[in-house]
């Protein structure tokens, strides 16, 4: 890995590309599988690509400083994209891919796009739907020609076109490219994330070359990363966590980007590339966890009885056997009879059989679902961070993971509590500012220079971090005790049949929910026991299904009581939503969080129901179709009581 800071030629990423380049130039940089067959860059290639796609950007005008809107799935001619426009001095501003135009609107209009690189058809007719809103947008370069032939807007242009014009220009210009990388600096801003918007508009994050390096670099150490590490990107390019880890860290220590066909062959090409290191988000996990037991179901009588036996055995001594801690023999032998037969055999199906670290993040995971990947022998570690932070505040040491926290102030970064038990931090990979908001930035950085996460928690006697839940949406039932929806949503998400949860309870006497079920699971279950259903609707109705719910509702309800703090968060009673909770509905983020004030605006009717005593409700719904129509579904829902337990209080 090259080593940084020490010298301003390695303090940008352009100059970390041309490093590259000439250090390790026929290294694969980046692959991309198309058309079932997987393409290769080198180092030299991409570093030909960036300097090709920056001059022909400058041939048409972009200059430093402009803004430019990066719209698809992951491929490397986005990646280079962005690579070119910090070349250039300006600014990469990716979007969600699954957006709708009308979500785009905002961000393009906000950050004052003129310049836009999109992968296709798709994402080309979303910027032509919004053109007479966006007034400065003066060229829309597409990456993937397929359908753009009878397109003949003359602001429209495809990349080769750009790059043939950049290699034209390059020629003419031997020496502006590398005059323009010259000039940047690291404190110049390399990437604008947008947040995902939860309470308001997005705010626009700008991030410095400097900030991203140096999340990269801390984090590329501390996990002793090296180039020959292989990734599958395949997260949105809009989100932080796949800045860090498939741009910034790539750029950082020269490692492989790898890129899937589709988001239908992410599975497919994960088994492929086999990755040493992979990220993903805990749903990614939970789905690949329910594929499996539903796969489990359908096996044969012994084959289940082997896996249950050797699970148990996992359960009992993996995570141990992982960290390198002491294991009775006994369990040793049977644990390695277990990965010959069972979990070597699952890893490889999941496409992880050649990782060596794993990460997850962007919200809570389950305790026993982190188990579960620890224990057949995957290296999964929790971290914690924000767009506004680069994705990097702390990190799980090797040998020293707890399911329950999310690891260790990482370095170079400053963690503090604040009296009131919000999250602070202070270190290099700060946001320089939101963009055009000086009034939200100079409220999320207090005046010692740390920022205020908006996240509750606390350090625990080794110095590892506990997350709580979001500082805003932890509060007190009637009754005072501590209530904190996150993590008994959380809890309630680790039951395979569970999809989303939301909960409520701040100022009531008890906690109530809403639960979508897992419509692959809860369906392979249902049909196994012959129950016949015709959609998500009528199966949420059935009174199976209900009694299905509520035994995972109880479960969480008996581990709670153990909970000390959150004994009192029992759910009572709860209903199964007639609908999935869907971002297009603006019910979730693109992220899929759950944008909480507008699903208790949106169902007022139902939690008024749950907390007077009803048994049943009649809601109807308007929803959007993927096509743009509306329609509405509507359905009387049934409202069950969940058993709960006694709260123990200690004596004074």
């Amino acid at each position: 890995m090259p080593e940084l800071g020490s010298s301003r030629a390695m303090d940008t990423f352009p100059r970390l590309l041309f490093y590259h380049a000439q250090t390790r130039g026929e290294k694969t940089a980046m692959r991309e599988k198309d058309l079932g067959i997987w393409q290769s860059w080198s180092w030299s290639d991409v570093a030909e690509h960036v300097r090709a796609v920056a001059c022909g950007l400058a041939e048409m005008g972009f200059q430093r400083g402009d803004n430019l809107a990066i719209v698809g799935d992951n491929r490397p001619r986005l990646y280079m994209t962005m690579a070119a426009v910090q070349c250039l001095g300006g600014v990469p501003v990716p979007l969600y891919q699954d957006a709708v135009a009308n979500e785009m609107l905002f961000v393009l209009q906000d950050a004052g796009i003129r310049f836009a690189l999109v992968e296709d058809q798709e994402q080309v007719d979303k910027l032509l739907e919004l053109k007479d809103q966006l007034p400065r947008l003066e060229h829309i370069v597409y990456d993937d020609a397929r359908g753009m032939r009878h397109y003949n807007q003359p602001f429209i242009h495809d990349i080769e076109e750009l790059m043939a014009m950049g290699r034209i220009h390059n020629q003419n210009h031997p020496g502006f490219l590398d005059g323009e990388v010259a000039k940047g600096a690291a404190g110049d801003i390399g990437v604008m994330l947008y947040t995902s918007g939860t309470t308001g508009k997005p705010k626009g994050v700008c991030l410095t070359h400097h900030a991203f390096i140096s999340a990269a670099k801390g984090g590329a150490e501390f996990d002793r990363l090296t180039a020959d590490e292989d990734i599958l990107s395949y997260l949105p390019m809009a989100w932080v966590g796949d800045h860090l880890f498939s741009f910034a860290q790539a750029m950082v220590t020269g490692f492989t980007i790898n890129c899937p066909e589709s988001g239908e062959t992410v599975m497919t090409d994960l088994r492929e590339i086999g990755p040493t290191y992979y990220f993903a988000p805990p749903r990614v996990f939970e789905n690949l966890l329910t594929q499996v037991m539903i796969r489990m179901e359908d096996a044969s009588p012994l084959k289940q009885k082997m896996f249950h036996f050797f699970m148990k055995v996992a359960r009992r001594s993996g995570a141990e056997i992982l960290d390198g801690k002491p294991v009775p023999f006994a369990d040793r032998l049977l644990y390695a009879l277990g990965n010959l037969f069972v979990f070597g055999p699952l890893k490889n199906v999941l496409g992880m059989s050649r990782i060596r670290v794993a990460y997850t993040a962007g919200a809570a995971i389950g305790p026993d679902l982190f188990r579960f990947y620890r224990s057949i022998g995957i290296n999964l570690k929790q971290l914690y961070g924000q767009t506004e932070t680069c994705a990097y505040v702390c990190l799980q040491p090797d040998g020293e993971i707890k399911f329950d926290s999310v690891g260790k102030p990482a370095p170079g970064v400053e963690v503090k509590i604040a009296d009131n038990g919000e999250i602070l931090v202070k270190g290099p990979m700060l946001l320089k500012e939101y963009y055009k908001r000086p009034d939200a930035t100079a409220e999320s950085i207090n005046a010692e220079g740390y920022f205020m996460t908006g996240d509750a928690g606390f350090f625990d006697d080794e110095g590892h971090l506990k997350i709580i839940d979001r500082a805003k949406d932890v509060g007190r039932l009637a009754n005072g005790a501590m209530f904190a929806p996150n993590y008994i949503e959380n809890k309630l998400k680790f039951f395979q049949h569970i999809k989303e949860a939301v909960v409520f309870g701040a100022n009531r006497e008890t906690v109530t929910a809403f639960i979508n079920i897992d419509i692959g699971a809860v369906g392979n279950w249902a049909e196994r026991r012959g129950i016949a259903y015709s959609g998500y609707t009528d199966l949420t109705a059935r009174q199976e299904v209900y009694g299905l719910i509520q035994e995972c509702v109880e479960q969480v309800n008996a581990e709670l009581v153990a909970e000390g703090m959150l004994a009192d968060s029992q759910v009572h009673r709860f209903l199964i939503l007639h609908k999935e909770l869907d971002p297009d509905d603006d019910e979730l983020t693109r992220t899929r969080k759950v944008r909480r004030g507008f699903v208790a605006e949106k169902y007022a009717v139902l939690i008024d129901a749950l907390y007077s005593g009803k048994q049943t409700q009649f809601i109807e719904t308007q929803v959007k179709f993927e096509d743009g129509r509306t329609g509405k579904v509507a359905a009387d829902l049934q409202i069950r009581d969940a058993k709960t337990f006694p709260v123990l209080r200690q004596a004074a």
